[in-house]
């Protein structure tokens, strides 16, 4: 896939988040665009470009929609990142970060950072009863954690901080974790009620039709009409 096509990048995962420390991997992440001929054929192309070395993840356009208008908090925090993380910014990429109130509404924030955090919080049960390296198992209690505290703020206000206040405070919980699994229980027991006795500053539904237009702004903006061959 040629980088002509890409949308927006950044990095994003710990070095985002404030949380690197040496050795940490520098994880990337973008959407992009294909050219809209190749949507028209018997076989649609691909949605997803994965590489390593470096470590980056791309989403097609549509796609990248689809799951940010889900709540996704991967793909949301790429609308979210400090200006100097972003490493591609094209005029289609700064108006899906001006659209990024739009994506979100309430109940799915809600059931997305909730079900995230609740998925590694599984994972950290199970890796410690397991033979996982414990820098590992402090991970899943540190994203535990991070997904609690910025999903509760982006549904509560509206808005997402990507850089976490306190790295040090995170990497404690991460260790006291990977010690005691149970000792990250009480925190997202905690959230889980301030989501459900907090007013949220976010609608009752995104509004998919603002995504919508910028997709076919998107489609018209590459899109080569094919040339008809001579008779």
């Amino acid at each position: 896939m040629s980088e002509r096509y890409v949308l927006l990048s950044g990095v994003v995962g710990s070095t985002a988040y404030g949380l690197a420390r040496e050795g940490s991997d520098i994880d990337r992440l973008g959407l992009y665009a294909v050219p809209t001929e190749e949507l028209h054929g018997l076989r649609q192309p691909k949605e997803s470009h994965v590489s390593t070395a470096p470590d980056r993840t791309l989403h097609e356009a549509a796609k990248w929609c689809r799951l940010a208008l889900g709540g996704n908090p991967t793909v949301m925090e790429l609308v979210w990142l400090p200006d100097e993380l972003y490493e591609v910014r094209t005029p289609l990429g700064d108006e899906l970060i001006a659209l990024r109130s739009s994506l979100l509404c309430a109940h799915r924030v809600r059931d997305a950072y909730l079900g995230y955090a609740t998925q590694q919080f599984r994972k950290l049960t199970h890796r410690a009863e397991g033979t996982a390296p414990l820098a590992r198992v402090a991970k899943h209690a540190r994203h535990l954690r991070r997904l609690c505290v910025q999903g509760f703020e982006l549904y509560a206000t509206g808005t997402l901080t990507v850089r976490v206040d306190d790295p040090d405070a995170y990497h404690a919980f991460g260790e006291r974790g990977a010690a005691d699994p149970s000792a990250a229980e009480p925190l997202l027991r905690h959230y889980e009620d301030a989501f459900a006795h907090t007013r949220s500053a976010l609608p009752a539904r995104p509004d998919e039709s603002a995504a919508d237009a910028w997709l076919r702004r998107v489609r018209a903006h590459f899109y080569t009409p094919a040339h008809p061959t001579a008779a």
